[in-house]
């Protein structure tokens, strides 16, 4: 076999795929409830300019993970404690834009030093120490789809009663204080929240690319409407679609999950950006009114 042939085999092998597929139905399960929850953290995500603050969560719920996988109890356990701990401080610090991103630089090294010692403290298999760095395709079993779907129902309730003010509060927070909505106390929460929507991205797509799944799919919807109602559902729906997407592909390979939700998620993205480039240009040339210079 030339080597070409042997690297696209390691990527898409689709040998006993039927048999393989009831290995990844949990996973599968969860990747839905992840896409739902993804999808909608992430559109706040943009509205509020919070991406670099995901990928600075994601790093402390790393280092809880690999300090759970350590000490040999629950890794979701520990990743959302990570998650939270992340969270809150830079929810409580980072009140203004400046200080928020200077508490997550500070952060987000920290949690990866961690991460990095606890996994060289633990003896056991390697692949449960690259699984939370990259995803595994496998690792959500019985017991932890209960976790993951409890605490997205959690996420989603949350989202659902808070979904109102916090889109005034995010598109319009002067106005929005001035008129009575506790706007310091709606952020303090939407942090938790993103805390938790990062803890259980992470399980699949592990801690270095949660991004994909939290920030890519709001960014695609963002670039083809700007309706506050298809917004979210198209957020949702390319998020879903990328991670079962690459989970499905996965099963296929012998490399892990993460590369494959990535590629879905930006080619997603992509295709948008050019739509709406396409859309913004027909839409300018059928203008009667000159634009602003």
């Amino acid at each position: 076999m030339t080597p070409a042939g042997g690297i696209w085999h390691q990527i898409f092998d689709f040998t006993d795929y039927g048999a393989l597929l009831s290995l990844v139905r949990d996973s599968l399960v969860a990747g839905a409830a992840l896409g739902l929850v993804g999808g909608l953290a992430g559109v706040f995500v943009l509205m509020r300019d919070l991406p670099f603050a995901v990928h600075g969560i994601s790093e402390l719920s790393f280092a809880g993970a690999s300090a759970a996988l350590l000490a040999g109890t629950d890794v979701v356990a520990g990743s959302i404690a990570g998650s939270l701990l992340a969270a809150g401080a830079i929810g409580v610090l980072g009140t203004r834009a400046r200080d928020r991103n200077s508490v997550i630089g500070v952060i987000m090294p920290f949690g990866l030093g961690l991460g990095v010692l606890f996994l060289a403290l633990y003896k056991g298999r390697a692949a449960n120490k690259f699984g939370l760095l990259t995803g595994q395709i496998v690792a959500v079993d019985t017991p932890r789809t209960a976790w993951l779907l409890g605490t997205s129902a959690l996420v989603l309730a949350v989202l659902a009663v808070l979904w109102r003010p916090l889109v005034f509060a995010s598109t319009d927070p002067d106005v929005a204080q001035a008129r009575g909505v506790p706007v310091r106390g709606l952020s303090f929460v939407f942090m938790l929240v993103l805390g938790l929507a990062v803890a259980l991205s992470v399980q699949v797509v592990g801690a270095l690319l949660v991004l994909s799944l939290v920030v890519t799919p709001a960014a695609a919807a963002a670039r083809v409407t700007a309706s506050p109602v298809l917004l979210p559902v198209l957020s949702v729906l390319f998020a879903v679609v990328s991670i079962e997407g690459g989970i499905l592909l996965a099963l296929g390979g012998s490399i892990p999950i993460s590369p494959y939700v990535t590629t879905i998620s930006f080619t997603l993205y992509a295709v948008c950006r050019v739509a709406g480039r396409y859309r913004a240009r027909r839409w300018g040339a059928g203008r009667t009114v000159p634009r602003p210079a």
